[in-house]
């Protein structure tokens, strides 16, 4: 039976460890809540990755490219096609919204007074990009000043040439160490995906879900419009890369960013299938992957976009192209903004709503189903990580193309 385990690749276990745990919460309802610990378990063993896997892998990445002109010309393409895709999902979320009306109709009530948490302003974000001590933001797993220093340093190391060679190496051996620390994560990765599917199904029953099953369905069907047609077709055409091997390398990051609802606790998961099943250096991985992580979450725009329309349509707000514009704009540059953390699309979501002038008391009623959307926008996100880093590694000539096209995915 041990033999027979061990000879189905990994996403395939993870998905089988889904679809168990599906049935088992539907199963057994509340009571699934007897497996959240190993899904816990599981959780902070990701997490524990997560902040030595991107300070090293930065650095590595940096170091590697040796060019201060390389290095800017990836930062480049990276941002500007997190931002054309953010802007495209946050119009697809719209016209889904728009055409299949989810909020016509329904008929709950919410409770007046709920308040906006406000997000920072354009300049207390940019201040606080800089670490005021690297250690703090180290050990506290503040993931935006952790790159800003593991990119300052991996710079300075990278220009005072031979005396930084020694650190270099250091680095190196470090980051192959969490690569291999990944592996041996990943291998309980079915267990955990199954403990904690168990829990959310067993605690979101269909009594919550039924009356907004219809907006689910439009923003999963939306988030899966994006993958396909703008994920798919950006690979296909600017790429020239088959899309299908893309879907197919990127399984086990999508498994575990729906199970967890984390982008940041899935990224060691998506270095891992950016390197070994899409063949994208360790170089341009190391460096695309945690700054996707941070500023990309086309997941959460799609959301954005399809849960305004939907709360405009469920209070009788008739929205003018002039809000639909403001939804875009907003909606991109918060979404940018928003950590790479369960639930925080929901903070984000105020600021869209208030531009518009949509009631902030209606978050209530997405609130409770919030969770069940955070799964499908945190699989966005990190799909979106990923065609993103296949592509400038395409165009850098640091694309495995044998790797890519392979058939067999660890």
């Amino acid at each position: 039976m041990l033999d027979l385990w061990r000879r189905f690749p990994l996403w395939q276990k993870i998905l089988a460890g889904l679809i168990l745990g599906a049935l088992t919460g539907a199963l057994f309802g509340k009571e699934a809540s007897i497996l959240k610990p190993v899904g816990d378990i599981f959780i902070n063993a990701i997490k524990m990755l997560i902040v030595p896997l991107v300070f090293s892998t930065l650095i590595v990445g940096i170091t590697s490219m040796r060019d201060p002109q390389k290095m800017g010309r990836i930062g480049l393409r990276t941002i500007a096609l997190y931002l054309v895709t953010t802007a495209f999902a946050i119009t697809i979320g719209l016209f889904a919204s728009w055409l299949f009306e989810p909020g016509v109709g329904l008929e709950m009530s919410f409770e007046a007074g709920s308040e906006s948490k406000q997000g920072p302003s354009l300049t207390e974000t940019l201040v606080n990009l800089v670490p005021s001590n690297p250690i703090d933001s180290l050990a506290s797993g503040n993931i935006l000043q952790i790159i800003v220093f593991a990119i300052g340093l991996g710079i300075s190391l990278t220009l005072i040439g031979e005396k930084g060679e020694p650190v270099i190496k250091l680095f190196e051996s470090f980051a192959e160490a969490m690569y291999k620390l990944t592996n041996i994560v990943m291998a309980f990765a079915p267990f955990g995906v199954f403990a904690l599917i168990a829990y959310v199904a067993g605690n979101y029953g269909l009594e919550v879900l039924l009356p907004l099953a219809k907006v689910i369905g439009v923003a999963y069907l939306a988030s899966i419009v994006h993958v396909l047609f703008v994920y798919s077709g950006l690979l296909a055409l600017l790429g020239r890369l088959n899309p299908l091997r893309y879907l197919q390398g990127i399984i086990d990051a999508l498994v575990v960013a729906y199970s967890s609802a984390s982008s940041s606790g899935t990224l060691p998961v998506s270095i891992r299938c950016a390197q070994q099943n899409l063949g994208v250096s360790n170089g341009v991985s190391g460096f695309v992957l945690p700054v996707g992580a941070t500023i990309n979450m086309d997941g959460t725009a799609i959301y954005q976009g399809v849960v305004a329309v939907f709360i405009a349509q469920f209070v009788g707000v008739d929205l003018s192209l002039a809000d639909y514009g403001m939804i875009i704009v907003t909606g991109t540059l918060a979404s940018i903004g928003t950590a790479g953390v369960p639930g925080a699309g929901l903070i984000m979501l105020s600021i869209v709503m208030s531009q518009i002038g949509l009631p902030l008391e209606a978050i209530a009623v997405i609130a409770g189903i919030d969770r069940i959307l955070d799964m499908a926008r945190t699989c966005v996100n990190v799909a979106g990580d990923l065609m993103v880093t296949t592509l400038v590694g395409k165009s850098e000539g640091e694309l495995d193309e044998t790797i890519y096209n392979s058939t067999t995915k660890h």
